[in-house]
């Protein structure tokens, strides 16, 4: 029964930053959404908005994002149509107070990348339990090509790390991009993620970290008491 609680009290705060986030939308903008149970709020309200007459365009970072946007009627482009984006709006697995993150908790981090690189500005909307003082209890997904993935596999673990090939319904989790994702563990804190996001982009074989470093402008925090701004 607490565990329950527990679970809604969650949701009901990652529909607080996603609903929230909704209003930085504006009309004509060419918006960038992301993918994950908090973004899903974000976009349920903009279906709403839509409704209501707000005339926006949306580039989805996942088929399932595009899937749920098409069913609320959200117009959808191509990032091929346009160069920049006004913003995008994303989740996160971890946040430290720099606004650093990890992403990649759902598997579509290299197009939530490529889509939150070419916004002016990244909103990013989580619940209070996904601030961190440092990064790294969260296992960093590395998104790889299938091709020689042992190798690759072997390359990450030499930084120091225990690494887990992504499974979905107990068979190897494939992404969008038809890659495959290792998760990563590491023995301590994440003290600098840049220099490790290089380290592993290095990496032939490696396509993209879930590691975001100075992609950040706001973040939405869901609190027990209301909405906090970072």
């Amino acid at each position: 029964m607490q565990a329950r609680v527990q679970q809604n009290n969650m949701i009901n705060l990652k529909q607080l930053a996603g609903e929230y986030a909704a209003n930085f939308v504006k009309e004509g903008m060419k918006v960038g959404l992301g993918t994950g149970s908090t973004v899903y709020w974000t976009i349920q309200k903009l279906g709403e908005r839509v409704k209501e007459g707000l005339s926006f365009q949306a580039i989805p970072t996942s088929k399932e994002t595009e899937s749920l946007s098409k069913r609320l009627s959200i117009p959808l482009i191509s990032l091929n149509e346009i160069d920049i984006l006004d913003l995008t709006i994303d989740g996160a697995d971890e946040i430290d107070s720099n606004l650093q993150l990890i992403k990649g908790g759902g598997g579509a981090l290299l197009r939530e990348k490529i889509v939150a690189s070419s916004s002016k500005e990244l909103i990013i909307i989580a619940d209070e339990s996904k601030l961190v003082t440092h990064l790294g209890t969260f296992p960093l997904p590395v998104e790889i090509t299938p091709f020689s993935c042992k190798q690759t596999e072997s390359k990450i673990q030499a930084l120091g790390c225990q690494t887990t090939l992504r499974l979905k319904n107990n068979e190897t989790f494939i992404t969008d991009n038809n890659n495959l994702i290792i998760d990563c563990v590491f023995p301590h804190d994440i003290s600098n993620p840049a220099n490790l996001h290089t380290q592993l982009k290095m990496i032939t074989g490696v396509v993209e970290t879930g590691l975001f470093v100075n992609m950040t402008s706001k973040a939405i925090i869901g609190t027990k008491n209301g909405i906090k701004q970072l």
